[in-house]
């Protein structure tokens, strides 16, 4: 299969939405929430794509970055049809050279992914600290 990547600037929030259902990302995302996915979509300021011959979402890295420093990963899903064929690690590695090489590339895995990141040269990190986020206000 032919997989086009491409850096892209808007993605549609109902575009992302189908893909995380069909990369199984969906059941971590605020799927059941337009506005908050909408904002998602709008908001992340380095969107990499993969789609197939047809133009079909296949593949996303959602990312927000300074272009100078940092990029967070917020987002990696490929279809569970190509999962295992390279398109993760491809997104990863545009990402990161689309912000920058100088760039930190920082990534909060699902519990499910801890095994795959090491496996494409992602090392852990025992520096990182988080505040949950609260109920989105209604």
């Amino acid at each position: 299969m032919t997989i086009a990547y491409a850096v892209e600037d808007r993605l549609d929030w109902r575009e992302m939405l189908d893909l995380f259902e069909r990369s199984g990302l969906a059941e971590r995302r605020p799927h059941d929430e337009p506005a908050r996915l909408e904002k998602m979509a709008r908001h992340a300021n380095l969107i990499v794509t993969a789609r197939d011959a047809t133009g079909t979402l296949v593949g996303l890295s959602r990312a927000l970055t300074d272009f100078s420093f940092c990029v967070y990963l917020s987002d990696l899903a490929v279809d569970r049809a190509l999962q295992r064929q390279g398109v993760g690690k491809e997104l990863i590695r545009r990402t990161h050279e689309a912000a920058g090489r100088e760039c930190m590339l920082i990534l909060l895995s699902a519990p499910a992914a801890m095994d795959y990141y090491p496996k494409i040269g992602l090392e852990k990190s025992e520096r990182c600290f988080v505040i949950n986020r609260a109920a989105p206000r209604g």
